[in-house]
């Protein structure tokens, strides 16, 4: 069993930083693949980044490759995503989610994770 707390969000303008955190309970956490997802107001889940076990691979939705960046330590069970050059657009509740997969498959699917953060809210405006 794995619980995940997100953190970090807030009401920022165009072109602002930010960084989510998202710490997780369990000894184990170095086992999962984490994902950042986010979900803007009448649409689906969709993935921002994934990172590997021990953060040596990553991936990055188009739409954020370049400004956002994923990464973990795990000493302290946390994933980061680091959010610069923020858009409205980027507006949305993001979630971070936990993958028990065996493969340190970089899983782009929502529906193969299995523990979910309860999200943070990210407002930017224009």
């Amino acid at each position: 069993q794995v619980q995940l707390y997100e953190s970090g969000g807030g009401l920022v303008q165009a072109g602002d930083s930010l960084r989510l955190s998202c710490a997780a309970s369990g000894r184990t956490f170095s086992n999962y693949v984490m994902g950042w997802f986010r979900q803007a107001p009448g649409k689906e889940r969709d993935i921002v980044a994934v990172i590997s076990y021990n953060g040596g691979n990553t991936y990055y939705a188009d739409s954020v490759k370049g400004r956002f960046t994923i990464s973990r330590d795990n000493a302290k069970n946390t994933v980061y995503l680091q959010m610069n050059s923020l858009k409205p657009e980027d507006t949305a509740v993001y979630y971070c989610a936990a993958d028990r997969n065996t493969d340190n498959y970089l899983q782009r699917d929502r529906r193969f994770y299995d523990y979910w953060g309860q999200g943070t809210q990210v407002t930017v405006s224009s």
